[in-house]
């Protein structure tokens, strides 16, 4: 088969794959042929007509949508013929369609609006009253207006086959046909909104958007959601420093469209009742709010003349903090308040395998050097190769052999060489094994792209998980099991695959993780890892060393200190707790002296001595890290009263203690210069990052000689509806009716 086909479109003579598409290949090549129904990703319509095109020798015309690409084909997109035909679509799609683009949340972005400015008649034909049903509420968040539907299906598909969901489905037949949820009057689904995105028209709305503003009239900021790690990018429309909604429909990020209901609507939480916004101060008992510089100042005060008292510290930080904000704050507690005391909440044991990859990389790079040591395991030969010329190597069926004596050791055969996995290599690898983890609710982003490869590329997915999930549906083998009594059942299957991603929870931590990196290299096929976290940036504080045991970049710190609960129970003399809530549990404060920065009066924060309002991640600029490993950039969206970024809380409080020349200035980019040029791992493409993308960071450079904790490692496996704190100030995401349920 040729590697391309070329044919004519509208006179210019193009190329594309086999099995392409008119409508793709137009489109690669600048060209826009128009429709609603086709929708790239999803099943074939071909229910709205308004692709038609010209294809020569051909007696009528074709639905670009379904038509592939042939060898010598000539299609003509925008003729007399084609106009005409579409303003007759479009005609037709009016008939019922009520005619309120000035009260319509589409107006402004609506593909009929423009299709009929394009193609559209003055003035109908028809003369028939319009059918018309009152609008429905499918749930809080989605409302349905019939009568603006034109049916093409995009909503049902999305639900179905991007979301696995199912619950949009069709009723009644001809002109009475409508959508509808296929259980009772309300969805049940994952309340993502991605069908309310996806649809052409305003016939599916946004509760939380509907009637609030225009478009045009908005600021759109793309910056990264705040709740799970996945890392989505959400692109939040403003307003008079107001967040209006949130989506991503210039597929930007690593989620491209994809937002699930926390990325999409759990914004609220930014401008809840409770909300701080001033500093608050223990005055006779009672927290009192008072100025910054006064809360600043006592601060201040009490930190130095515990220092000088040779008091002790501790510092508790957050996996929702940006990089430079963990980066300054362990800076801080390490050459400042000269405490080894620094730890956070941990929900992935990230550092047992970067160690267990670290020690088979080593392994291998030993073997390369003593080539009769190499592993056996589907390379039989390559023990010999350094003793035998590159002339008399068999050419046929060993292409890389010949080369093998010649190349550096990291452009090796990858077997022995297991890895850290990315979002893209879950849309494009061969198989996928998922432990523990009910992925579509916990990480909705890694199981929509595993999804998406099985409907695309027929990937593999093996489920080893203790209660039913999502991904079974799909599955080439499922059981129920967790830990590592499940691999063994798995191996004869797994062995037969060309490659292998690992997806796997905190029921794999410690030797458990080191077993299954073992169980991996003896499978003889190229295996990545992802080890899953919890929250926005809980890969990012590891990699900053807010740990007592690791500096950042995975350096050992070579000293002892206090990890979370730790420091929650011991009575030292202050203890400093930046976005997190060890006393959430209702454990009596033990510390001296008990500092917080939150957005909330929290269960720890309500017993602190000082309280400082701090910003969320869609108030301030930076970095975080996701799950994978792949940095990206925020952006500040709106600003809060009262309220700063933790940086600068941080900044300020060292220029009150007079050493802010120890820590430089509180300015992200310039923190974040400091991190690419001393962390491991972090000399990422600026360009990359300023640019809206994803850099991959690299921090497998060596082993990590730490002692393993595992015990410390415990994920909230929080669902769709669930965000720690975040979650619990969300009046949308507690709302639905799946929140009460799940």
């Amino acid at each position: 088969m040729a590697d391309t086909v070329k044919f004519t479109l509208d006179g210019k003579v193009l190329e594309a794959a086999p099995g392409s598409l008119v409508i793709d290949a137009a489109k690669r090549a600048g060209i826009e042929i128009p429709a609603f129904c086709y929708y790239e990703g999803y099943s074939l319509q071909a229910a709205c007509r308004m692709c038609l095109v010209e294809v020569e020798k051909m007696p009528k015309m074709q639905t670009a949508c379904t038509l592939p690409v042939a060898e010598g084909m000539v299609v003509r997109s925008e003729t007399a013929q084609v106009a005409e035909a579409r303003k007759y679509t479009l005609e037709f799609l009016l008939t019922n369609h009520p005619l309120d683009c000035p009260v319509c949340d589409k107006g402004g972005e609506c593909e009929l609006q423009d299709m009929v400015f394009r193609y559209g008649a003055g003035e109908s034909r028809y003369n028939e009253i319009k059918l018309h049903t009152p609008e429905k509420q499918f749930s809080p968040v989605v409302y349905f207006d019939a009568p603006r539907c034109i049916l093409c299906f995009r909503c049902v598909r999305v639900c179905d086959e991007g979301m696995g969901v199912k619950a949009l489905g069709v009723v009644n037949r001809g002109a009475f046909s409508e959508i509808a949820p296929n259980v009772g009057d309300h969805l049940e689904c994952d309340e993502c909104g991605m069908c309310i995105d996806i649809c052409p028209v305003g016939a599916l709305t946004s509760g939380a958007y509907r009637y609030q503003t225009r478009p045009w009239e908005m600021t759109h900021v793309g910056t990264i959601c705040t709740h799970c790690s996945d890392g989505c990018k959400t692109t939040l429309g403003t307003r008079n420093d107001r967040i209006i909604r949130g989506n991503n429909r210039d597929h930007s990020g690593v989620n491209g469209e994809f937002l699930c209901v926390k990325g999409r609507y759990g914004f609220d939480f930014y401008d809840h009742a409770e909300r701080l916004q001033a500093p608050l101060m223990r005055v006779g008992g009672n927290l009192e709010e008072v100025s910054w510089a006064v809360a600043l100042g006592a601060v201040a005060s009490t930190f130095t003349q515990t220092l000088a008292d040779g008091g002790t510290f501790g510092v508790i930080g957050s996996n929702h903090t940006t990089n430079e904000e963990n980066f300054y704050l362990q800076k801080f507690a390490r050459e400042v308040l000269r405490t080894n005391n620094i730890d956070h909440h941990r929900t992935g044991d990230i550092v047992t395998l970067l160690d267990a990859l670290s020690r088979d990389r080593h392994a291998a790079d030993a073997a390369t050097v003593a080539p009769a040591v190499l592993p056996p395991v589907g390379f039989p030969s390559l023990a010999t190769v350094a003793t035998v010329t590159p002339a008399v190597l068999p050419p046929v069926g060993f292409p890389s052999l010949a080369t093998i004596a010649t190349v550096t050791p990291a452009v090796l055969p990858p077997v022995g060489f297991p890895s850290l996995a990315t979002i893209a290599d879950l849309y494009d690898r061969k198989a996928f094994l998922i432990l523990g983890a009910d992925l579509a609710l916990e990480h909705p982003l890694l199981s929509f792209q595993i999804r998406a490869n099985y409907r695309h590329h027929q990937a593999h997915v093996y489920v080893a998980t203790a209660n039913p999930v999502r991904e079974d549906s799909y599955s080439t083998m499922s059981i129920r099991a967790s830990g590592p009594a499940a691999l063994e059942q798995l191996r004869d299957k797994l062995k037969s695959e060309p490659e292998l991603v690992v997806l796997f929870d905190d029921s794999f931590k410690g030797a458990d993780i080191t077993k299954l990196v073992d169980f991996g290299n003896s499978l003889g096929i190229p295996v990545k890892y992802i080890c899953l976290v919890d929250y926005s940036n809980s890969r990012g504080a590891v990699d900053m060393g807010v740990t007592p045991e690791l500096l950042p970049g995975y350096k050992p710190s070579g000293q002892a200190g206090m990890r979370v609960d730790e420091m929650a129970a011991a009575s030292l003399s202050a203890l400093w707790v930046v976005g997190a809530n060890p006393l959430k549990n209702g454990a009596p404060r033990k510390a001296g002296y008990l500092v917080v920065q939150d957005m909330f009066l929290t269960e720890t924060a309500q017993q602190a001595d000082v309280v400082l309002p701090a910003a969320n991640a869609y108030e301030k600029n930076g970095t975080v890290t996701n799950v994978t490993g792949e940095v990206q950039r925020m952006k500040q969206a709106i600003s809060t009263m009262g309220a700063k970024p933790d940086l600068e809380i941080m900044g300020f409080l060292a220029r009150e203690m007079g050493v802010a020349a120890v820590l430089g200035p509180w300015v992200p980019d310039v923190v974040f210069a400091q991190i690419h040029k001393t962390v491991r791992g972090y000399a990422v493409p600026a360009p990359v990052l300023a640019t809206g993308g994803a850099a991959q960071t690299m921090p497998v450079n060596g082993r990590i000689p730490v002692e393993a904790r595992p015990d410390l490692v415990h994920s909230g496996h929080n669902g769709l509806f669930a965000s720690g704190t975040l979650g619990r100030y969300s009046k949308i995401l507690n709302s639905v009716l799946e929140s009460r349920q799940r």
